[in-house]
């Protein structure tokens, strides 16, 4: 089933032609800090069914692994979209706040447990990973 979504402001807009049953949940610093929450919400999707329109921007920041991960936001209000990174191989983050249909996909696994904020409980029957797997 195809997901469709858009940014805050409805200038970008993106869609995902292939299937995600889970999403992934992360907390690590720079996934807390571009949502501006305590974690991110994520599904890994192939690039080739991802399409995003409108005014975006890509920002590069070094991980802690080493890798350059792109971060793509609206340019207009700062919604966060996406990023990519060589660990992901052929697929993209897609963040699934941008769309309305993710509220009912469960979360199967949480990335960066050892960063998680104490106040934030587990995902009941997520998979918990203390950093990136390899």
């Amino acid at each position: 089933m195809p997901h469709s979504g858009s940014c805050l402001c409805g200038q970008t807009t993106i869609t995902l032609n292939s299937t995600h049953p889970e999403q992934i949940v992360c907390h690590c610093t720079d996934c807390k800090q571009t949502s501006g929450s305590a974690f991110s919400t994520n599904v890994l999707a192939p690039q080739k069914d991802v399409t995003i329109t409108g005014p975006v921007k890509n920002y590069d920041i070094k991980a802690p692994s080493g890798n350059t991960v792109t971060r793509i936001f609206c340019s207009n209000c700062g919604s966060a979209v996406s990023h990519k990174s060589v660990a992901f191989g052929d697929a993209q983050a897609i963040q699934t706040g941008n769309f309305a249909d993710f509220a009912k996909i469960p979360v199967k696994t949480e990335l960066f447990v050892k960063s998680r904020w104490d106040s934030v409980a587990p995902f009941k029957d997520a998979a918990q990973v203390q950093t990136m797997p390899s």
